[in-house]
């Protein structure tokens, strides 16, 4: 007869072959302990210490740490990880110093056209805008289409009148223009330089969150590229390429060269990765445990007892953006899965980037070492 294993005798017996598959995984700590975790960025690129001059880098760090204190809070008050996405990332989009809302870069035509999009893990359920130019936050508005509308992308003027019917507050283009975004393009037609000569990073902002509830979301929102023409789409709003959640695996948002990740399938294949592993190791864990004498097993594996180690998460990240590296795309990505931890891979210089957990994590970060 087929029995089910106990926790602690799972984790006994496992520990007893730990020198065979079951090395990587770890444990879950009792499913009756709920932990929250959140993670942000504002962009990753080619950031240079010598550039960015004190009072800058205050200013980032104020920026992100606002974001992630807005974010955390309402997980401790035991809200739901959409609801702590868009509280971090709203407060990123009214900041200037992003690419995101106000502060997003300029079409070639010198306008500011902005996209953002939002998913939730439990039901997988997601809503996405591109191209908008008088909408205030646009991860407000992506998220509507998730919850009210029969949809899933809206673009342009079609998601401004959605926009509208909705209630949600828009903005002239006097509120999202800026000087310095301005003077980007304006050496970029006149040197002929591409939107990396002028940005040297990428803006987009993001968040991902896990609630005590157990469920899973990410949003990303951006002005795309310095210049860009002919209603050129990013990752961004790609559910799949810029954003993901999925509540058996992970949550991901990406921020990079979108061409790449968008290719690449970046937010998607980490998810996917994740997931696929975690049934590997599971089917490895199985295949040790001894059989009775009819030849059954004497512990049946099950996934509620099994999570992996950080380091198995951090590595199957790293592999995707080393596949967008190889490909000749930049960037990077955060990421929280269903066990709390809360990781970051990327592979430019630099990623504004926070992060904080019911384990008591709380920090923010700009360069790589850090």
């Amino acid at each position: 007869m087929q029995t089910t294993i106990t926790r602690f005798a799972l984790g006994l017996f496992l520990g007893l072959v730990a020198a065979g598959p079951l090395t990587a995984p770890a444990f879950a700590q009792d499913p009756n302990e709920p932990r929250w975790s959140l993670a942000i960025h504002g962009g990753a690129g080619t950031l240079d210490p010598e550039r960015i001059t004190p009072e800058l880098r205050v200013q980032y760090e104020a920026a992100l740490q606002d974001a992630l204190d807005r974010g955390t809070q309402i997980l401790k008050d035991g809200g739901s990880a959409v609801d702590a996405v868009k509280a971090a990332i709203v407060p990123l989009e009214d900041n200037p110093l992003f690419n995101a809302g106000r502060g997003a870069v300029f079409t070639w035509e010198g306008e500011n056209e902005l996209d953002a999009s939002i998913m939730v893990g439990n039901d997988r359920s997601a809503g996405a805008v591109t191209g908008v130019k008088a909408i205030k936050n646009p991860i407000l508005l992506a998220d509507k289409v998730r919850t009210e509308s029969r949809h899933v992308f809206l673009s342009g003027a079609g998601a401004e009148e959605f926009a509208v019917d909705k209630g949600l507050e828009t903005a002239g283009p006097e509120w999202f223009a800026t000087e310095h975004r301005r003077e980007a393009l304006v050496r970029m037609k006149a040197r002929q330089l591409s939107a990396i000569d002028v940005d040297h990073k990428f803006g987009t902002v993001g968040a991902v969150a896990l609630d005590l509830s157990g469920n899973l979301a990410a949003g990303t929102s951006t002005g795309g590229m310095t210049g860009k023409r002919w209603g050129r789409i990013g990752d961004s709003p790609m559910i799949g390429a810029g954003n993901y959640a999925d509540n058996r695996s992970c949550a991901v948002s990406a921020t990079g060269s979108g061409e790449y990740f968008i290719r690449v399938g970046v937010a998607k294949e980490i998810c996917s990765r994740l997931r696929h592993r975690f049934r590997k190791e599971i089917d490895a864990a199985q295949a040790t445990v001894p059989l009775d004498t009819d030849g059954n097993p004497t512990y049946i594996v099950h996934a509620s007892e099994f999570i992996f180690d950080e380091a198995i998460v951090q590595e199957e990240a790293d592999a995707v953006m080393a596949e967008v590296k190889d490909l000749g795309g930049s960037g990077g990505v955060i990421l929280v899965t269903p066990d709390g931890y809360a990781l970051y891979s990327f592979n430019t210089t630099g990623m504004y980037r926070g992060r904080a957990t019911s384990d008591g994590v709380n920090e923010v970060a700009i360069f790589a070492g850090e």
